[in-house]
């Protein structure tokens, strides 16, 4: 689960993360009343789930209350590479003598933490990496061994910290990783991390990922998760137990356990054809969820053609048969359906549609069948009359 910057700043509040003040708005008065009380200089900043803000003008200083004002009408609502703006962070401005980079996140190629250490701060990781590899230091961590003063000591020499502020920079370190730990993280990262003229060191940004799976373990970060800016389509499968993932074709997906639907998009793909989603109904999924995954697939509007590709094994063909009739029945969609049945009742469920007559269902043998059939409809624009 990606946090947006302010909620992010929350997690690491709980464990003292050295902060400028700030407030979140959701309104252009809510950002005027938050400027009050902040004070000026102060950085509005939109609070989205992906980088590239300055440079599409959603961070912007303020002076005064009626430049916070035209600002923050000129952020809200603002679309920045996908992302429409709907909260802004108001966060007090401050002299910065230095900008760093500082990280953990979880290597999976190592299958252990690896904290990073950059005085290249402001600057996209993968940048700094790419031109000033020596300014990037890294450790990858064991966790039976924990991160320690010396850990931090080494990192700040490697990546050339001012001497200074060594020991409050692996401080800090020793937080993102206590914080990485404690709240199951897959990212805790500051950039930029800012010495300020007092030496004083503190987080000027936040971009913190927790592990969804471990969300049983803290039922409050429940309440972190950023509800407005996520996809209807994945919200709505979300709520009903799916497991779905929006693309940017037009051809539905629905299969029965993830290994057949990631195969089913490369099938769908390989005949030519541009998958809008990656949809999982799971094993021994029955006619409602069958039914809730078409209501799913059919709520993007770019889609023009359905796949069911269903291989019975705890799912059972004639369950999913049930869940398209009913689908129909209550949806009552108008685009076509080309349906792959295989395996367990599969024979009672062939019968089952061709009994309900549904007009525009295309029954398929094979998978290869079955592909080829649905992109040929979807570009035809076949519209059930």
């Amino acid at each position: 689960m990606d946090l947006l910057e302010y909620k992010g700043k929350q997690v690491l509040a709980r464990y003292d993360v050295a902060q400028l003040p700030g407030r979140e708005a959701t309104t252009v008065d809510a950002a005027v009343a938050a400027a009050e009380d902040i004070g000026f200089p102060l950085v509005i900043k939109a609070q989205v789930k992906i980088g590239g803000r300055g440079k599409a003008g959603g961070i912007k200083i303020a002076n005064t209350l009626d430049e916070v004002r035209e600002h923050a009408t000129n952020i809200l609502g603002m679309d920045i590479r996908g992302h429409i703006v709907h909260e802004l962070w108001l966060q007090l401005a401050s002299e910065i003598v230095s900008e760093y980079y500082a990280a953990v996140v979880f290597d999976r190629s190592a299958k252990a933490p690896l904290v990073m250490l950059s005085t290249q701060g402001g600057m996209e990781i993968e940048q700094v990496a790419a031109e000033h590899p020596e300014a990037l230091a890294m450790l990858h961590v064991d966790p039976l061994v924990g991160f320690h003063p010396f850990h931090a000591r080494r990192l700040a020499y490697e990546a050339g910290v001012d001497a200074d502020v060594v020991v409050p920079v692996g401080d800090m370190l020793a937080t993102l990783y206590e914080v990485f730990v404690g709240e199951d993280a897959t990212l805790v990262e500051i950039n930029p991390l800012v010495i300020t003229p007092e030496r004083e060191v503190a987080a000027l940004d936040a971009k913190v990922t927790l592990d969804d799976n471990a969300m049983f373990r803290h039922p409050d970060n429940a309440t972190l998760d950023d509800s407005s800016a996520a996809d209807p389509q994945e919200a709505m499968a979300k709520k009903r137990g799916l497991t779905y993932v929006k693309l940017d074709g037009d051809i539905g997906i629905f299969g029965n356990g993830a290994g057949l639907v990631m195969s089913t998009l490369d099938v769908v793909a390989h005949a030519g054809g541009a998958p809008a989603n990656f949809l999982d109904a799971g094993g021994g999924a029955k006619a409602e969820a069958i039914a809730a995954s078409v209501e799913v697939i059919l709520g993007n509007p770019n889609v023009k053609a359905v796949l069911f590709n269903v291989f019975g094994g705890i799912t059972r063909c004639d369950e999913v048969a049930r869940g398209i009739i009913e689908a129909y029945e209550i949806l009552k969609p108008t685009v076509p359906f080309v349906v792959r049945l295989d395996g367990t009742n599969d024979v009672e469920a062939r019968k089952l549609l061709a009994d309900a007559d549904l007009p525009h269902v295309y029954p398929e043998a094979t998978m290869d069948g079955a592909a080829a059939r649905v992109v040929a409809l979807a570009r035809e624009g076949v519209v059930a009359a």
